[in-house]
């Protein structure tokens, strides 16, 4: 998803807008993409992100009233792969180990390289390392007061975590998968009008709520961690994560249960048009997203000394679309338990971070400064994480 805002000089939000990324013609996922460059798509690929940010950038001027002379400063931030694209860079080094990423400074691109429909030059922001990205960097600006276990949680396919430990950020990234944005989901969607957002047990019933009301249309992501949670709350699901059969539930709720090709699903919204369901596979891919991101954490804590219980503020941000109840995180066991009632959502961390990033007089010297204090540690195939993760897959 590419998503954008517009402020004037106070920070005042003058425009918000969002889109999909057109690049997913040429791959569905980022490794598919960096693949597809490597073999010779490469400039397409920038062109169709190019071509979209300028239309994003139209949208956000006519929402806003603005002319592009203007606008005065543009600042961006992605993972490591999307921010090689938009530069058309050579990929082999993201692909192949040791998977180190071509930038390692604040890029500064003027128009005549990369033209978006404004005269200003466009400021993007610097990854960490091969795994870890600028949206990582564009978070922690956003935190305005950092104290010793202090954890940041990006979700999305890659769920990129930072621990603060007093002197520095450990960061790591983990493949989660893209079901958080509700990616491979059958139901699944963008968080826009129709889609599901919430879902709460009543007595007998799942009771949705729905992006600007009316009829659902989908699932975004935290309407997925959502309805799985009300769902194993009224004992539709295992401990396990297996959709129990009809015939194993004794309320009222069994309704909502249907056979899908030999294997029991939730049929969680039906009309004269079709119905809305959530099946095995769809659940599966939840738990080995939540699995990762719950064992990255449990290792980044564990690396940096800090228990769970000594954590003093998680903050979630990414992809889930809008904020959860602390029940329903509880319910998935997306986090250790003991930092449940510390957690809060941030709507849109990279945007946040990239208006403090704007607005600050020496930005550039505080970036400098962020990044120095950024470690990154690898988690993936370390046998603490993978132990972590397979005891992390039931609920």
């Amino acid at each position: 998803t590419l998503s954008g805002s517009m402020l004037d000089s106070s920070g005042r939000v003058l425009a918000t807008a969002k889109a999909l990324n057109p690049q997913q013609e040429l791959g569905v996922d980022i490794l598919a993409r960096l693949d597809a460059a490597r073999n010779g798509q490469g400039k397409k690929l920038q062109d169709l992100l190019v071509k979209e940010l300028h239309r994003l950038v139209a949208r956000l001027l006519d929402i806003a009233g603005r002319l592009p002379e203007d606008v005065v400063g543009i600042a961006a931030a992605g993972n490591p792969g999307i921010s090689c694209l938009l530069r058309n860079a050579p990929v082999d080094a993201l692909l192949f180990p040791p998977h180190k990423t071509p930038f390692r400074n604040l890029q500064k691109i003027s128009p005549a390289e990369i033209d978006i429909g404004l005269s200003a030059r466009l400021e993007l922001l610097p990854p960490v390392s091969g795994f870890v990205g600028g949206d990582l960097v564009a978070c922690l600006l956003a935190i305005a007061d950092q104290k010793p276990g202090t954890l940041m949680i990006d979700l999305g396919t890659n769920a990129e975590l930072a621990v603060w430990d007093g002197r520095r950020w450990l960061v790591a990234s983990a493949a989660a998968g893209p079901a958080f944005e509700a990616g491979n989901i059958s139901a699944g969607m963008l968080h826009s009008a129709g889609a599901v957002t919430d879902v709460c047990l009543e007595c007998d019933r799942l009771e949705l709520t729905v992006a600007d009301g009316g009829q659902p249309c989908g699932l975004c992501g935290s309407g997925l961690v959502a309805l799985v949670a009300a769902a194993r709350r009224g004992g539709l699901i295992d401990a396990s994560g297996r959709i129990l059969s009809a015939d194993e539930v004794e309320t009222n709720l069994r309704r909502y249960l249907v056979d899908q090709d030999g294997q029991s699903a939730i049929r969680f919204y039906r009309d004269v048009s079709g119905s809305l369901l959530l099946t095995q596979h769809d659940l599966r891919s939840l738990q080995l997203a939540k699995a990762a991101v719950h064992a990255g954490v449990c290792v980044l804590l564990e690396k940096t000394g800090t228990p769970a219980a000594a954590v003093e503020r998680v903050w979630l941000t990414g992809a889930l679309g809008t904020s959860l109840s602390l029940d329903a995180l509880k319910r998935v066991a997306l986090l250790p338990e003991p930092m449940l009632d510390k957690t809060s959502f941030m709507a849109n961390g990279v945007l946040a971070g990239l208006q403090v990033y704007l607005l600050e007089k020496d930005r550039q010297k505080r970036l400098d400064e962020l990044v120095a204090t950024m470690q990154p540690f690898p988690l993936s195939g370390t046998p603490a994480f993978e132990k972590h993760f397979l005891d992390s897959l039931g609920f």
